[in-house]
């Protein structure tokens, strides 16, 4: 399985872009959005492209590839309009024999993690800051923001499968990576 991994759209059009063109890069199994899809948040300005209708217009036909989770700036009217669900606080799916456990960052994240064991993988967003760590045998894996990148980093999404977590500039530009090593310890 190979899954491309994105978050914090925020309703920028050439964030749709970048996940699109990455999309037809990869040929990912499923995309995994980490929330944050159409609207721009209280906390930040509006930023330039900011066009939640064309984003909509964009993501919804892939919506049979698109798994999706709650943004803490996601509503219940995204649901009405997006084609994919994106109400749920998380999703667990399987890598092999690894857990992953898909996130925004809000209520749970790297540092208010659900119960996992060594070899899972948590996926979060949020932050608008790529990561690609592991703590005592835990991947914690951020791809980025595809539109509005935080802490000098640029834009980013990621691609995850059985061998690792590679980030990518939205330029497709291997920007950071982590290999996973052993198995998941559940039998």
């Amino acid at each position: 399985m190979k899954y491309l991994v994105v978050s914090d759209i925020h309703g920028v059009s050439a964030g749709a872009e970048a996940v699109l063109s990455a999309y037809e890069k990869h040929r990912p199994d499923a995309v995994l959005c980490l929330g944050d899809v159409l609207y721009h948040g209280p906390r930040n300005g509006v930023p330039g492209g900011y066009d939640p209708v064309l984003v909509m217009e964009k993501l919804n036909p892939l919506w049979h590839d698109i798994i999706c989770v709650r943004g803490n700036c996601d509503a219940e009217v995204d649901d009405m309009v997006l084609r994919f669900p994106v109400m749920g606080l998380y999703n667990i799916l399987l890598l092999g024999r690894r857990r992953i456990v898909m996130s925004h960052g809000h209520i749970y994240g790297p540092q208010n993690l659900p119960e996992m064991l060594p070899g899972d993988v948590f996926l979060s967003g949020h932050t608008h800051v790529p990561t690609a760590d592991a703590v005592d045998g835990v991947y914690l894996l951020n791809p980025g923001s595809v539109s509005l990148p935080k802490g000098g980093h640029p834009c980013t999404y990621a691609v995850l499968d059985e061998e690792g977590f590679t980030v990518f500039t939205a330029e497709h530009e291997e920007y950071m990576h982590i290999d996973f090593q052993g198995e998941n310890q559940a039998e």
